[in-house]
């Protein structure tokens, strides 16, 4: 909830028909008529407070001032009233940090759009600082956003080895936000007040990839004028963060394990003098590394010194609660950074972002937000405001029989009975539960979820005492 309405004016009449405005529009107002018992008014839930710039006992922006000075974080939007004549003063409260400023006579429309913007953005506020307490605080919580079962597992996991020494792999497709879980990693752990250095192993070119990592004395090579520390040395003390190291060259892959095994590094025509490491080493790639290995792509000792504790990020796909979440978080965002007066998503453009497949993830929705605010028109955001990609399933190859499991079976069957997906989940989580006896976690790795994500679902299908070994049945669910 956002809170209360807070009007605050001498003049009785124009507080009255405020009063009366606002609550018509079903919000619960108080009225105050000078600053200090604006202050006095101002505490508890009030989320809006609607001040006069010119008050008997002192001005709007001192009330302002005092209430950030007393509730900080949990300071109430504030917006300032004026007269045609103040105007300056109201931009100069704007400077200070006030919301946003209205003009008197008052437009009825231009009242309610900010007041309703002014709440959303304080919800907003508050729904983010609790997510960035549920991940770690600051500016990385902020951005991690989200509350689905398989996205609060991982970043249990991501939380625990934190507080190790161990090195850490993360996986997961492109977009799922690895860098930000690793920095994440790196906040929470005993190294944060060092530094993180990332560096993409997919981007560098090779012959500068290894300049990079381990520097180079001078001489070294053409055009090595002076010696320069390589991205380790640059790490000590801290974390460094090798993204895509699935990208390696064979040759760098055997340098790095050196570094690994050894804790130090060598730079590039350094005559055999090691420089020792204290650092921490997280790693991130979307390739699949055990199947490298077996080509022989990826080396195998290597596989096994950056795999010592691995995380997978889930797919945006495979977390739908998060859809919403994350897309009134980025249209909150991009409106303020582009100063666009869009409220929010109309329930439609929520149910097309829904029905989307996301093959591009957090990054592809956080791009289409940003869009749809930078080019919306309107308010609310449409479905027309929404540019969405093609995100078909993949097809076989021509000519390439199908395997038809009892899952897809499931699903023919279901289409065409016009059962509905709530059904068919439930009937697909029986039978995993009938075939692996009960056992809730082998269940999750037959259904391709998280432990924690099919306990979630069980509870929500009142399956908890399920007979393991029954399987559903089908009959007795008629059709709707």
């Amino acid at each position: 909830m956002s809170g209360r309405i807070l009007v605050v004016d001498d003049e009785p009449s124009m507080a009255g028909s405020l009063e009366a405005l606002l609550a018509g529009a079903g919000w619960s107002v108080d009225v105050a008529g000078s600053g200090s018992e604006a202050l006095a008014r101002a505490a508890g839930d009030v989320g809006l407070v609607l001040c006069d710039l010119r008050l008997p006992d002192m001005d709007g922006l001192e009330v302002f001032e005092r209430l950030r000075a007393a509730r900080g974080e949990d300071a109430p939007v504030f917006v300032i009233l004026t007269a045609y004549g103040t105007v300056s003063g109201a931009r100069d409260a704007l400077k200070a940090g006030v919301f946003d400023y209205l003009t008197k006579p008052i437009e009825t429309d231009e009242l309610l759009f900010v007041v309703q913007r002014g709440l959303d953005q304080r919800r907003l506020r508050l729904e983010n600082r609790e997510l960035s307490r549920a991940v770690g605080g600051g500016e990385i919580g902020e951005r991690l956003v989200g509350r689905s079962p398989a996205f609060l597992e991982m970043l249990d996991l991501a939380r625990a080895a934190a507080r190790s020494e161990a090195t850490v792999l993360i996986r997961g497709e492109s977009g799922t936000g690895k860098e930000l879980v690793a920095e994440l990693i790196h906040a929470e752990s005993a190294r944060a007040q060092g530094p993180l250095v990332r560096v993409n192993c997919g981007a560098i070119p090779e012959p500068l990839l290894e300049a990079e990592l381990f520097g180079h004395e001078r001489g070294a090579f053409t055009d090595a004028r002076r010696a320069r520390k390589g991205r380790f040395e640059l790490a000590q003390g801290g974390t460094i963060f090798l993204d895509e190291v699935g990208e390696m060259s064979a040759a760098l892959q055997v340098k790095l394990l050196r570094v690994l095994q050894e804790r130090q590094v060598e730079r590039l025509g350094g005559q055999g003098r090691a420089i020792p490491l204290d650092l921490r080493v997280i790693a991130a790639t979307h390739q699949d590394l055990e199947a490298m290995v077996r080509e022989g792509t990826f080396r195998e000792d290597l596989y096994y010194r950056i795999d010592v504790v691995s995380i997978q990020v889930p797919p945006l796909r495979e977390r739908p609660e998060d859809v919403g979440l994350l897309a009134r978080t980025f249209c909150a965002r991009f409106a303020a950074k582009n100063r666009k007066p869009v409220r929010g998503l109309s329930a439609a453009a929520l149910a097309r972002l829904q029905a989307h497949r996301w093959p591009g993830n957090v990054r592809e929705l956080e791009n289409a937000l940003e869009r749809a605010v930078v080019l919306g028109a309107g308010e609310w955001l449409e479905p027309g405001d929404l540019e969405l990609g093609a995100a078909a399933a993949p097809t076989p190859a021509a000519g390439a029989a199908r395997p038809r499991g009892h899952a897809e079976l499931l699903v023919e069957e279901a289409l065409a009975q016009g059962r509905r997906l709530e059904e068919l989940e439930r009937d697909l989580i029986v039978e995993a539960l009938r075939r692996t006896r009960g056992n809730v976690t082998q269940a999750a790795r037959l259904l391709g979820l998280t432990r924690r994500t099919l306990q979630y679902r069980v509870e929500k299908h009142g399956l908890e005492d399920e007979p393991a070994g029954r399987a559903p049945d089908r009959a007795a669910q008629p059709a709707e």
